[in-house]
């Protein structure tokens, strides 16, 4: 074969790798180790142009750093020369609107094919969420009946949620006695603070509108251990006697639930990593934006249900980009890491901490007004301003802004909370930084 054919057999080979590129039905974006775009199909520039605040496509990290700032600190430190960084992960996009609009997920592969390069696969997963997390309520309704018969406690609640009667299946999973439960709310089995009366309020209310309330988390034992727990409320309808003054008995309904209780701490164990991969922010290991995303969905349900007061913190670490030109990024990443601590260690167990995006975290805070929002941001922006990090011998001290904003009948959805919110911490931080705003409905901040 000539040197010429050879040429032309490039060419076209060249030229169906284009087509390939231009006409494939997913995203296609090939950069270097550092983010740095090389190729990219039509498709990738219209699902990444939303998120790029400059309007430029240069950088894939840098484009996506908003929504999914975990993707560079993921590619830095994949050691092999190949194989795939990360597979199906999902960056929410938007909140959507209840009963108009759906949320919009991207869904990211990201594959290192040589040390100099990688392959972003990126995908548009709206469509696939209701689905999905109609699958997540009908696995967790068959768990939850087909478990064997030694796992799981089964009692009877009253119409508040008071504990009815022992069976010996409490005492083998919670390890709690008839005196301690019988009679009690079942927040018996959280920890203090762990629920609030709002919230078991929700869980019965649901299971009213529903057929059924799920929910998952840590709950304590009698013994003061704690055990990773699937729980499900179902309600029941009985019908009771009643008689007064020699009158003849009337049936009447009395509403009342079933609870269940499962010890699911070794399943977890098993799977531990891939949901905490989903679900948690890779840097520093508090909840990521999709997290954040589907508890504002929950929430948000609920305030529609029966409304009260919620409450939205944005946080941003101020003039963090000095940070890192001044002690590098593995300063900065410590600092990231020392906000994100403190930030969940000064929140309740009920509230979602997550980070959002590069420097900024959210707090989403259920059964808090604007007033309690302000006090709790208050306290936690001079536990920052009186702490520092220590970094190579040395000290960073660094500072925060807060903005809040408060769910009410004007709140379109989690999208425009939080674009509220965005406002107020914009005003905090022209305003001087180090301080908290909450927005008004002004586009101006109540407090300066």
């Amino acid at each position: 074969m000539s040197a010429h054919s050879g040429t032309q057999d490039l060419a076209v080979e060249h030229e169906a790798l284009l087509q390939f590129l231009y006409l494939a039905p997913v995203g296609l974006v090939q950069t270097s180790a550092a983010g740095e775009v090389e190729l990219m199909n039509p498709l990738s520039a219209q699902l990444l142009m939303p998120l790029s605040k400059d309007g430029g496509l240069a950088n894939l990290f840098k484009v996506l750093e908003s929504v999914a700032p975990e993707l560079r600190g993921m590619a830095e430190d994949f050691i092999s020369p190949q194989g795939a960084i990360c597979e199906g992960f999902r960056a929410q996009l938007t909140g959507g609107i209840r009963g108009k609009e759906e949320p919009k997920m991207l869904g990211i592969s990201l594959i290192k094919l040589a040390p100099d390069r990688l392959m972003a696969v990126l995908t548009d997963m709206t469509q696939v969420i209701a689905q999905e997390r109609q699958l997540k309520y009908n696995t967790a309704w068959l768990n939850a009946i087909t478990a064997g018969v030694t796992d799981y406690a089964l009692m009877s609640l009253d119409h508040d949620g008071r504990i009815q009667e022992w069976n010996p299946s409490i005492g083998r999973v919670t390890k709690f006695t008839a005196k301690e439960v019988v009679g009690k709310y079942f927040s018996v089995f959280y920890k203090d603070q762990g629920i609030s009366i709002d919230r078991m309020t929700d869980y019965l209310r649901e299971a009213d509108e529903d057929g059924w309330s799920l929910s998952e988390g840590w709950r304590m034992k009698g013994d003061g251990s704690r055990f990773w727990s699937s729980s499900m409320i179902v309600p029941i309808e009985e019908m009771v006697a009643e008689t007064g003054g020699g009158a003849p008995s009337v049936l009447q309904e009395e509403k009342r639930y079933a609870l269940i209780i499962r010890d699911i701490t070794a399943r977890t164990r098993d799977a531990g990593a891939r949901l905490n991969a989903m679900s948690t922010d890779y840097l520093t290991g508090i909840a990521n934006r999709r997290t954040l995303f589907e508890s504002a969905e929950l929430e948000l349900k609920r305030w529609h249900r029966h409304p009260r007061p919620l409450s939205l913190m944005i946080i941003d670490a101020d003039f963090f980009k000095k940070v890192n030109d001044t002690y590098g990024h593995a300063a900065g990443d410590l600092v990231l890491c020392d906000l994100a601590s403190a930030l969940g260690e000064s929140m309740r167990e009920i509230d979602t901490v997550s980070r959002i995006g590069g420097e900024e975290f959210a707090a989403l805070l259920p059964s808090t007004d604007s007033e309690g929002a302000f006090q709790l941001a208050e306290r936690f922006r001079k536990r920052v301003e009186a702490a520092c990090v220590t970094f190579e011998g040395g000290e960073i001290k660094y500072t925060i802004s807060i903005g809040i904003s408060v769910m009410d009948e004007s709140v379109r959805g989690f999208d425009d909370l939080l674009a509220r919110a965005d406002t107020a911490l914009y005003i905090a931080k022209e305003t001087g930084r180090n301080k908290v705003e909450i927005w008004n409905g002004l586009k101006r901040a109540l407090r300066t």
